[in-house]
């Protein structure tokens, strides 16, 4: 079942208020680590009015808006030491279990804003520093005037059928054990159902048709925009390239490999399919 829009509870912003809140949730990083407090078992945002409560020294800091009415700001830790009483730092990805949905999307955001800003302090064409664009997520070069905004880069994602069966591949980067759907980057000039059929040829060697938009998923790792699709075998034997995909088969509903977890797309997609197939 497709998730309820975080904009029913979250209305993003760029500038600050002028009122003086007090207190606010904030999604820390050091490095792709975020502070959570931790009480057993579970974690929580720091709920605080600023980090110097928690003893921490940061580099940048970035106002994101309000979740439900509460402001909500990004920060990057110059260092993940000391470690606040009661809290720790961990890895985004792990935390989808842990936290709410709305908070892990907006820990997403929060982790794709501090990347861009930590690597887009000069400007690309001068090499000047830059400085943030008034009333925007943006950052302006007071030499040159380029503007630079967030990156997003689109991947596409797809469920390819064959009959009752789903194919699923391991990635040299997976663990162990672990198959997914075949995913990549969208290249300049192409549309999605091109890249949809060029990713799916380039690592499985195989031609898919009726290419069908499913939905898509912000994925923050570090700046993806996930656009999943499916699709029906047409032609081909599987034949991986060896490079990205190491092994590929198509598998039933009653026997699957080990899965992606939950937080991603394509176990949404591989959830839906199982759904059809039961």
């Amino acid at each position: 079942m497709e998730r309820e829009s975080i904009y029913k509870h979250y209305e993003p912003a760029v500038t600050a208020p002028d009122i003086n809140h007090s207190e606010a949730h904030w999604f820390a990083f050091f490095t792709n680590k975020l502070l959570v407090k931790k009480d057993d078992g579970s974690y929580t945002i720091p709920y605080v009015r600023d980090l110097y409560q928690l003893n921490t020294q940061t580099v940048r800091t970035q106002y994101l808006g309000l979740l439900q009415g509460k402001p909500c700001y990004s920060a990057e830790l110059a260092s993940e030491e000391p470690v606040p009483e009661g809290m720790e730092f961990v890895e985004l990805r792990a935390l989808y279990d842990f936290i709410t949905e709305d908070l892990f999307l907006l820990a997403g955001k929060a982790y794709q804003i501090v990347s861009w800003d930590q690597t887009h302090q000069f400007c690309g064409r001068c090499g000047s520093a830059t400085e943030d664009l008034s009333g925007e997520r943006a950052k302006i070069c007071p030499k040159c005037g380029f503007i630079s905004y967030p990156r997003i880069c689109p991947a596409v994602i797809t469920a390819i059928r064959r009959g009752d069966q789903l194919l699923l591949a391991h990635a040299r980067h997976f663990k162990e054990g672990m198959y997914s759907l075949i995913a990549g980057f969208v290249e300049a000039g192409e549309t999605l159902e091109e890249a949809v059929r060029r990713e799916i040829h380039e690592e499985v060697g195989i031609s898919v048709k009726n290419i069908r938009y499913w939905s898509s998923q912000p994925w923050p790792f570090p700046n993806s925009m996930m656009l999943g699709f499916t699709a029906e075998y047409d032609s081909g034997d599987i034949k991986v390239d060896g490079v990205e995909i190491t092994d590929a088969g198509w598998y039933s509903a009653d026997d699957l490999p080990g899965l992606p977890s939950d937080a991603s797309i394509a176990r949404k997609l591989i959830n839906w399919w199982m759904e059809q197939n039961r």
